[in-house]
C-alpha cells in the first residue's frame, strides 16, 4: 500500500498499519519533501486539546492526550524513547455576553465525552488569573488535565522513525499521476518516471491533498492557507502561568520558553490559498497586539522578538477533517483537511485509516461522520471552537 505524504498523519498511519498484527502487507510513504522544511507539522504551535464542539472531536483529543502519554514507550526504537515535551499548560477559552451560550454547549460536550473542562465565571476568572481584565467577558473554560502543547518535530520524528524500524520503507519523491481504473487505484507515479503498484492508496498530503486528489479524478477542497505565528517577551511575569488563552476576539498567546508566542486566524475574505509561505507582520499591529494587551494589561509593554510562518491544510467546506475510504473509489482513503488540527489529530486519524484498511470498519474511534459522504453532499461538520 502507498500513503501519499509522510507528515504526522501519514507517518501515523504508517505506524499503526505496522504494529497491527492483522496487516501483512508492505507499506510505502512517499514524501516529496523529506526536510518538512514546507510543512504543516513542525511550523504548527503543537497544541494538545479536547475544547472542541463536535464530540468525534473532543475524544479524538482525549486519544491524542492518551496517546502522548504512552509514546516514550510506544514509540521508542532500540531503548530510545522520544521525549515528546508535553507542557500540561492548559487552554483558556473566553467568551463575550453574545457567546456565553454557546461556550456552556461546548462545555457540556465536552464534560460529557469525559474531558476535563473547567467552567469559570468571571469572578472566578479574576480569582484564578488575577492578571487578566474581565472586561467584555462574561465566562471562560479552562482544561485542567490534558491540553497543552508537545514539540511538534518530535512526534513526527518519532513516528516516522519507529515506522521505518517496523519495516515501513520512505521514499522521497513527488507524485505526479495516480493510476485508476474505475474503482480502484491500481498505483502511483512519480515525477522521476517510477511507478509504485498499490492495494490501497491513502492521501495523508497535507495543504496538498486537494492537487493530489484531482490526479486520482477526486474534488477536495484543501489546499494551503498561510498562518503566522508570533514570538514576543514580555517584562512583566504573569503568575500563576498562562495558559493557552484564546480571547473573544480569537486570538491567542501562550508561553513558550521564557517568551510567549500569539497569532490569529485571519477573516475568511482575507485569507486566500497560496504557497508563499511569507510572515504577514500586518495582524500583529492591527489585531493580536491590541487584543492581548486589553485581555493581559501586561502586555502593553512587549518586545516583539520574532516570527515565523507555515501552511494549514486548510479544508474549506467546513474546516473540519475528512477522513475514512472514498465511498467510490474502494481502496482510496482519506486523512487531510485538519485546518490547523493535523498534529494533534494524527494519533486517531492515522489509527482510524489503518482500521479501515485492516478490519474495514472503525474499532476504537467511530469516526463516520468525518468522511467524504459529506463533501460529496455538500454538507457541512462545523465545529464552532476552531483556533
Amino acid at each position: 500500500m502507498v500513503i501519499v505524504g509522510g507528515g504526522a498523519v501519514g507517518s501515523a498511519t504508517a505506524y499503526f498499519l505496522a504494529t497491527d498484527p492483522d496487516f501483512t502487507g508492505h507499506i510505502v510513504v512517499v514524501e516529496r519533501d523529506p526536510t518538512y522544511a514546507r510543512a504543516s507539522t513542525p511550523l504548527s504551535v503543537g497544541g494538545i486539546r479536547q475544547q472542541f464542539s463536535i464530540r468525534e472531536n473532543v475524544e479524538i483529543g482525549l486519544f491524542a492526550r492518551a496517546f502522548i502519554g504512552q509514546a516514550p514507550e510506544l514509540l521508542a526504537v532500540d531503548g530510545e524513547a522520544p521525549d515528546l515535551g508535553f507542557v500540561e499548560g492548559g487552554y483558556l477559552f473566553l467568551a463575550s455576553e453574545e457567546n456565553r451560550a454557546i461556550l456552556a454547549e461546548n462545555h457540556a460536550v465536552q464534560t460529557e465525552a469525559g474531558a476535563t473542562i473547567v467552567w469559570l465565571d468571571t469572578d472566578a476568572l479574576t480569582e484564578r488569573f488575577p492578571w487578566i481584565n474581565t472586561d467584555g467577558l462574561a465566562a471562560g473554560t479552562l482544561g485542567e488535565r490534558g491540553e497543552g502543547w508537545i514539540d511538534p518535530n518530535t512526534l513526527l520524528q518519532a513516528f516516522k522513525r519507529k515506522a521505518r524500524s517496523l519495516g515501513v520503507r520512505y521514499v522521497t519523491g513527488e507524485v505526479t499521476a495516480i493510476d485508476r481504473i474505475g474503482g480502484k487505484v491500481e498505483g502511483v507515479r512519480l515525477a522521476d518516471g517510477s511507478r509504485i503498484a498499490c492495494g490501497h492508496c491513502v492521501i495523508a498530503s497535507g495543504a496538498n491533498s486537494g492537487a493530489v486528489a484531482r490526479l486520482a479524478g477526486v474534488e477536495l477542497a484543501v489546499g494551503p492557507r498561510i498562518r503566522t505565528v508570533y514570538q514576543i517577551d514580555c517584562r512583566t511575569p504573569l503568575k500563576p502561568r498562562l495558559p493557552l488563552t484564546i480571547d473573544t476576539t480569537g486570538v491567542f498567546v501562550r508561553p513558550e520558553g521564557t517568551g510567549y508566542v500569539c497569532g490569529v486566524s485571519p477573516p475568511e475574505d482575507d485569507d486566500p490559498e497560496s504557497w508563499a509561505i511569507e510572515v504577514d507582520w500586518r495582524w500583529f499591529e492591527e489585531v493580536v497586539w491590541p487584543s492581548i494587551a486589553h485581555r493581559i494589561p501586561a502586555f502593553e509593554a512587549i518586545k516583539l522578538t520574532g516570527a515565523w510562518a507555515g501552511p494549514y491544510d486548510y479544508h474549506a467546506l467546513d474546516q473540519n477533517a475528512v477522513i475514512g475510504r472514498h465511498p467510490e473509489i474502494g481502496n482510496l482513503l482519506m486523512a487531510t483537511g485538519f485546518s490547523g488540527h493535523g498534529l494533534q489529530q494524527s494519533p486517531a486519524a492515522g489509527r482510524a485509516i489503518a482500521e479501515l484498511i485492516t478490519h474495514r470498519a472503525y474499532q476504537t474511534l467511530d469516526l463516520t461522520r468525518f468522511g467524504y459522504e459529506r463533501v460529496l453532499a455538500g454538507k457541512p461538520l462545523r465545529e464552532r471552537n476552531i483556533v
